[in-house]
């Protein structure tokens, strides 16, 4: 349970941060617990592995397909105002625009609270990314905090660096991306067809493209490695951050590759949870780092 009392401002997200509820306990982060549906039965993600993994077994033994939908406006609404029954400032970290329309419906429950409550400081920042991408973002803010930061200091911040946090994604089908639009479905049946592994990127608003394409494991992870080497600034310092779909293995193996090449200081991993997961389906694998500007 989070101590108010002790924090100089609240740090929050949303549950598509794929961080485990656990460390958000532990760092003082509050998180929004997102939905998810199957079919006419709607779910609150929990944010703990155990039900991840049922999640993934239920997707890959069932055959079943989920969906997500943003948070709406009353949903922010009601986050928020709970937050600030606590009298203090917030910083909120939300799902990319360019993904979801979780932050724009966040923005108009601060325009509605700010004409209800007027004087509340609450800053909602567009992530511009997915995952362990805005994760990273997360975990950086509660750190600051709690070595002293001011507000306006972190959240000139995360607006400076945002974008340079670089995803690079993979996956053994498309099928799940098509089926959410994500990516066409002409370019999902020639990659499952042909064995092509795509590698999948953000763009600088945080939109999903194919960055470029591999033809077995060894030749994908040789191009995941060469995508990653042209973006990185200085990998020697900071950690790589790796999400994966229920595929623990593959992301291990992918990972200890890009820290003995690249030379990372670390690597932490994470499953990706029922929202994101909702859209790529189990096998997937995706990394994150600081490093240049995404590029359109």
């Amino acid at each position: 349970m989070t101590d108010f009392n002790k924090l100089n401002y609240i740090i929050s997200t949303d549950s598509g941060c794929d961080l485990s509820i656990d460390l958000c306990n532990e760092k003082g982060i509050i998180p929004l617990f997102m939905k998810y549906n199957l079919d006419v039965e709607t779910f609150t993600d929990s944010m703990e592995q155990v039900e991840i993994v049922k999640f993934y077994k239920k997707m890959e033994e069932e055959g079943k397909m989920f969906k997500t939908s943003a948070v709406n406006i009353q949903e922010a609404y009601d986050f928020l105002k709970e937050l600030l029954k606590h009298n203090k400032p917030i910083i909120h970290i939300s799902l990319g625009s360019g993904i979801s329309g979780t932050y724009s419906n966040f923005l108009a429950a601060r325009e509605m609270l700010d004409e209800k409550y007027p004087g509340n400081e609450i800053y909602i920042i567009d992530s511009t990314s997915a995952s362990l991408g805005y994760g990273i973002l997360v975990l950086e803010a509660a750190k600051m905090r709690d070595e002293g930061k001011s507000i306006t200091e972190e959240v000139e911040y995360i607006e400076s660096v945002k974008r340079g946090i670089n995803p690079y994604f993979t996956t053994n089908t498309l099928t799940y991306l098509a089926r959410g639009g994500r990516v066409t479905k002409i370019a999902s049946i020639f990659a499952n067809v042909l064995s092509i592994k795509p590698i999948l990127r953000l763009d600088y608003a945080g939109h999903l493209l194919v960055h470029t394409k591999g033809h077995g494991k060894a030749n994908t992870y040789k191009k995941m490695i060469e995508a990653i080497k042209e973006q990185v600034v200085n990998p020697e310092n900071q950690t790589l951050y790796v999400s994966h779909s229920n595929a623990i293995e593959s992301a291990v193996e992918f990972a200890e590759m890009a820290k003995k090449e690249l030379g990372f200081k670390d690597i932490y991993y994470s499953y990706i949870g029922s929202i994101i997961g909702s859209h790529t389906g189990p096998g997937l694998v995706a990394v994150f780092f600081h490093g240049k500007e995404r590029f359109e």
